[in-house]
């Protein structure tokens, strides 16, 4: 399978429920050509003819999930196939809490596909052991328990927008840990180990922003070599995620509240990352909730 003209596949999969049909939608209002459950064995079929578009269809975009049943089970053994004909599509899993997804099929008054005679919450058990692997070997893996339709359009506009060719793409995000760990973070660096600026009463109404707080987080003794060996690991985890196809990774970097340490060094990460030509976003998930 060869062109001279380069084509994006993507393939958009995941739990009933969580936000394939809007995902779908954005990547259309982003120039992608959208199939909707269109079973896995065409997979080839759809690329073969985008190819043969010689550049009118560049950027294929494919909605995978058990809807297609049995038809479902030839995902894996197709995703081989792209890959050893050297294509390498980019894989978007969406995934939501089993409450919000209950909420969810309880407002639209549908049944999940793979409840059966159950519960709906049978079915998502179901879909979950499922996809456990692909859920795994994902490129992004985006959780939409807490995203409501505007920010989960931003993150794929962010993932999506550009074709990205094989630059990494990381999400950096800051968090507390009193208020839970990102369920989406591919890697967790634990900032608890330096000294905590809200103890510091000049500190404390600041932020890691300011000049203050950063400076004072950075002085402690293991900052900087933290930062120095941990942006060593980012370049040899990139370039293995790179190598494998890879696209996109999240970093979450936490402290107690999410307002002081994680949010300097953080910063700090992300600057690194810049540095080493990676494409990078950063997110204070909680800063202002103190």
């Amino acid at each position: 399978m060869t062109s001279a003209v380069p084509l994006d596949l993507a393939i958009i999969t995941g739990l009933s429920g969580a936000g394939r049909s809007t995902a779908a939608k954005c990547l259309e209002d982003l120039g992608w050509f959208v199939v909707d459950n269109l079973p896995p064995a065409l997979l080839a079929t759809m690329t073969e003819l985008g190819l043969r578009s010689q550049g009118a269809v560049n950027r294929i975009a494919v909605v995978v999930d058990v809807r297609g049943r049995a038809f479902f089970s030839d995902l894996r053994a197709t995703l081989d196939a792209l890959e050893a004909r050297g294509m390498h599509p980019q894989v978007l899993f969406l995934e939501a809490s089993d409450e919000t997804l209950v909420r969810r099929f309880d407002h639209v008054r549908r049944p999940h596909p793979l409840q059966g005679d159950g519960r709906v919450v049978d079915g998502i058990s179901r879909e979950r052991a499922l996809l456990a692997e692909l859920r795994g070997e994902s490129d992004l893996v985006l959780d939409t328990t807490d995203l409501n339709v505007h920010e989960l359009r931003a993150k794929i506009d962010t993932a999506f927008g550009q074709p990205s060719g094989n630059r990494l793409n990381a999400t950096v995000v800051s968090f507390g840990y009193k208020y839970g760990l990102p369920l989406d973070a591919d890697l967790v660096a634990d900032c608890r180990f330096l000294p905590n600026p809200h103890w510091v009463e000049a500190l404390r109404p600041f932020t890691g922003r300011d000049p203050d707080v950063r400076d004072y987080v950075l002085a402690q003794p293991g900052a900087a070599e933290f930062i120095d060996q941990y942006a060593a690991l980012l370049r040899l985890v990139g370039e293995g995620y790179v190598r494998e196809g890879k696209r996109y990774l999240t970093l979450a970097v936490g402290c107690t509240g999410g307002k002081h340490r994680s949010v300097a060094m953080a910063e700090q990460l992300a600057a690194r990352l810049a540095g080493d030509g990676v494409g990078v976003r950063v997110v204070h998930r909680d800063l202002g909730r103190e």
